[in-house]
């Protein structure tokens, strides 16, 4: 069973949540919060599973309650930001923040099913209809600090790996390229995740584009 804490300021959005992801089998809803504060005591008392976590609320924004939930102590809840993109520009410093995706406000019913699915199941998820804003977003911006001894943790391979990830392939598509077994990708994305202390795979984009691993069209 997947439990799920909706933190949202709008009540009719936490109701139609609750109803979407009521209705499924292996989901509960065990609580909501209408801002930030109690968003991050619920998360600490109740110990979710996933937080569907607005950005815009009062009292604290979803930005620093993101932030506040990843990092609690022992096994943090998970993070999926709800957003309407052409208005949340601050989704790229909640996924800094630790948040393991996002999904759209207007997404149909089953793709916020699936998508609560997929990072309950330690995957990450980047909405493929916002993934060219995200680089658009990370091409405007300055690469962040300098590497430094991060990167040279990593083998070769795990340097080529982390850039594949970057560009969104998925393991299946890495050991076709790589020509290895999946099994032998998974092995490398793990210590790739390990050696640079990041959470899944979309921490993997945002270090490969801030750091200049990989840069916007690049093939």
């Amino acid at each position: 069973m997947i439990r799920i804490l909706l933190a949202d300021d709008q009540h009719l959005v936490r109701s139609g949540l609750r109803m979407i992801l009521g209705a499924e089998s292996d989901m509960t809803v065990i609580g909501e919060a209408p801002d930030g504060v109690v968003a991050v005591r619920l998360a600490k008392l109740e110990r979710p599973d996933i937080v569907l976590m607005d950005i815009q609320m009062p009292e604290m924004d979803g930005l620093e309650a993101t932030k506040a939930v990843t990092g609690l102590d022992g096994v943090a809840p998970r993070v999926l930001i709800l957003t309407t993109f052409e208005r949340d520009d601050y989704v790229f410093t909640a996924l800094r923040n630790g948040a393991s995706g996002f999904v759209l406000k207007n997404a149909p019913p089953e793709q916020l099913v699936e998508a609560v699915r997929v990072v309950a199941a330690g995957e990450s998820l980047l909405a493929p209809s916002v993934t060219r804003r995200i680089i658009e977003e990370f091409a405007r911006r300055p690469a962040a600090a300098a590497l430094g001894r991060q990167i040279e943790r990593l083998t070769d391979r795990e340097q080529e790996v982390l850039a594949l990830v970057a560009r969104g392939l998925s393991n299946a598509e890495i050991a076709g390229k790589l020509f290895v077994g999946e099994a032998t990708v998974k092995t490398h994305v793990s210590n790739v995740l390990t050696k640079l202390d990041i959470r899944d795979r979309v921490q993997v984009v945002v270090f490969a584009y801030e750091n200049g691993i990989v840069q916007p069209g690049e093939p």
